[in-house]
């Protein structure tokens, strides 16, 4: 598997976002997240790089772009771009699954993001961020506020396809109208043709199928039990009975074929949170989920999980 040094991703700028208005001022925008304990078969991934090094000026998310005059016309930009699209090349790196984000552009005006991001400085919790966007020759502008400020990512699309996109981005957000930070990069996005939203609803049970999975894996089955409105149950056997996990918070969100949920234990002192999957199928009662994981070295794997309805 490729190894990976560094890490650059949509989500970066974001978050060095979050983690300066934490500084300035508190504030519970975004949730903080959950995860069980007891659930056996998720493995906690952790972002590379925290917040705090980004706002002591360290350089981990800085990438060389090209220059927009070696960039290819593209005709009918606002209409080629239309669906799903997810990032799986950030400066020439495969992304892991715990950093890729989900980009939905609706219309020539109007778009959303999807990610989760954990580290031990800063969490963000953001399903169908709302943005506006704009359109000049071949580049896309999107905007959106979050904690008062404006976050801005141009993205210059060099190749798009049915299933495609090429782009050098640079990405800025401001306060008050001066800049606080900007960087660039180049991504290499898919297009996504399905949404497993309403088909992963109901109760499944499973395991991990790979050869190398979570350090906290017991090799048996559990249950989830995912509801219309973004939380789950997770179930465990005790005695050879389903019990219901004591959580006190348990969520998700599946944008495309991307699964990201969170969850806390009830407790003092319990930690929260994640997991990240990609749906690689979901058909005739069969649920199949991969990832992209990285080790401490920074290599990576391939994680499995196969679940069949129980209801």
């Amino acid at each position: 598997m490729t190894k990976r040094t560094k890490t650059l991703n949509f989500c970066s700028l974001f978050f060095v976002l979050y983690s300066l208005n934490r500084i300035f001022a508190s504030s519970n925008q975004f949730n903080h997240i959950h995860i069980n304990q007891n659930n056996k078969t998720m493995k906690l991934s952790k972002l590379w790089v925290l917040a705090a090094t980004l706002i002591c000026g360290a350089t981990l998310f800085t990438a060389c772009s090209k220059d927009d005059d070696k960039s290819n016309q593209v005709d009918n930009l606002p209409e080629k771009i239309i669906g799903k699209w997810i990032n799986v090349v950030d400066d020439g790196y495969d992304t892991p699954t715990n950093q890729k984000m989900v980009l939905t552009f609706l219309s020539s005006t109007k778009a959303q993001f999807s990610l989760s991001a954990f580290s031990p400085a800063t969490s963000g919790w953001v399903p169908h961020q709302d943005c506006n966007v704009t359109f000049k020759g071949n580049k896309a502008t999107v905007t959106t506020q979050a904690f008062g400020m404006l976050f801005t990512c141009e993205y210059t699309i060099h190749s798009i396809s049915d299933k495609e996109m090429d782009v050098d981005y640079t990405q800025n957000y401001s306060l008050n109208g001066q800049v606080l930070r900007e960087i660039h990069g180049v991504e290499h996005f898919l297009r996504m043709d399905v949404d497993y939203t309403q088909e992963i609803l109901g109760t499944w049970e499973g395991r991990s199928t790979g050869a190398e999975t979570s350090e906290f894996d017991d090799g048996e089955d559990h249950r989830w039990e995912y509801l219309a409105d973004g939380t789950f149950r997770y179930y465990h056997k005790v005695n050879g009975q389903w019990q219901l996990s004591n959580d006190e918070y348990a969520n998700y969100f599946v944008d495309g074929h991307l699964l990201c949920t969170r969850w806390k234990n009830v407790g003092e002192g319990m930690e929260e949170h994640r997991e990240w999957w990609e749906i690689e199928s979901l058909k005739n009662g069969v649920m199949k989920w991969k990832a992209l994981r990285m080790r401490e070295d920074g290599s990576t794997y391939i994680a499995t999980f196969q679940m069949n309805k129980v209801q």
